[in-house]
């Protein structure tokens, strides 16, 4: 995998004067089947989450509140996604290197996953994650 399938996703919104809507269908926004969704909140100033790649499970990031930055690797090349908006997505598919920063007051990750949890599916140290990418390039 490289950074060329890590993509925005719009996701719908439905505009009210009520206060507008959004949301996100398996199959339809979210390419892949949902096994599990979890939620990052109250990160404290100047910490990080993430910090790890999977062998199998894909995921969809949105903001639901607030704003951070999502950093993407895959061994040669970094991109930055700032997510601040509750109608984008963020894919992510296996094999990338991810952590988020910069988190807002009050901000609110949504992660919607393709797996159920296994902690055997993390890479969790990054120069091993390097040393695998470029053998398999």
């Amino acid at each position: 995998m490289n950074l060329t399938e890590v993509k925005l996703i719009n996701l719908p919104k439905v505009l009210d004067e009520r206060g507008n809507l959004s949301f996100m269908e398996e199959g339809e926004h979210v390419p892949f089947d949902i096994r599990r969704t979890y939620w990052i909140y109250d990160v404290p100033g100047g910490e990080q989450r993430g910090g790890h790649s999977y062998k199998t499970n894909q995921e969809l990031i949105v903001a639901l509140s607030g704003s951070f930055d999502v950093i993407v690797q895959d061994g040669a090349e970094t991109k930055v996604f700032t997510l601040n908006r509750s109608y984008y997505g963020l894919y992510i598919p296996a094999g990338i290197w991810r952590h988020m920063e910069n988190f807002s007051t009050n901000s609110l990750a949504f992660v919607v996953a393709s797996t159920d949890f296994d902690e055997d599916d993390y890479e969790c140290e990054f120069d091993d994650y390097v040393t695998f990418k470029a053998a398999a390039r």
